[in-house]
């Protein structure tokens, strides 16, 4: 099976780093819409940037966190949120819920990458691997709408969100078992979780749901 010593850390930095981006972006839209002051935009920015991560760096018991390696990443996000909130006020952007859902889209795919290379390149089974994935692409959404004051989209929106995931993942899984580059297996993930949850917006594709 393909793990990072064979492609190097360099491609699952920048993938963290992307996928870090997108849902600070997400998180940041989510905040704005609900009318939160500079703070309250700020740190449910950082939330969903570092919250599926996180959890997944526990579970893992890798220490330190990615955010605390890479603290140039925190300073990122800080910068990232002031500059939309500066864009967003001066241009009159109007945030709808659909603008809000293409960086989380792109955020899950890369976050799901993110985490099924980490399990991978600490060797742990395909299934291990995929639930990281699963973990690291839709928890940090989940906190956002959490302390939003909304029931996590990933739970209530019926469209498939960790099922995009849970497929994406096992697309690198199975490909790295095949021998592929783990580039390219990442790649597919991304492709494939993020290409799944578009086309489920794009065709209102549903989830059934419980009817009590």
């Amino acid at each position: 099976m393909n793990t990072l010593a064979h492609w190097g850390p360099a491609l699952q930095f920048i993938v963290e780093l992307l996928a870090t981006a997108a849902f600070a972006l997400s998180g940041i839209m989510k905040a704005s819409r609900k009318g939160l002051d500079a703070v309250g935009v700020c740190v449910v920015g950082f939330l969903a940037a570092f919250g599926g991560g996180t959890l997944r760096d526990l579970l893992l018991d890798q220490r330190p966190f990615f955010w605390v390696r890479h603290v140039d990443v925190l300073w990122g996000v800080l910068a990232l949120c002031v500059l939309a909130m500066a864009f967003m006020r001066q241009s009159h952007f109007q945030l709808t819920e659909k603008a809000i859902q293409w960086p989380d889209a792109l955020g899950l795919g890369l976050f799901t990458a993110a985490g099924v290379s980490q399990a991978l390149a600490l060797e742990l089974p395909g299934m291990v691997a995929v639930i990281m994935g699963v973990i690291t692409g839709v928890f940090g959404g989940v906190l956002r709408d959490i302390v939003c004051n909304e029931i996590p989209a990933a739970f209530s929106d019926h469209r498939p969100y960790a099922v995009c995931a849970l497929v994406g993942g096992w697309t690198d899984v199975g490909l790295s078992t095949l021998g592929v580059p783990g580039w390219v297996a990442m790649g597919a993930c991304v492709a494939v979780t993020a290409g799944m949850r578009g086309l489920a917006l794009w065709q209102d594709w549903q989830l059934p749901a419980w009817r009590p």
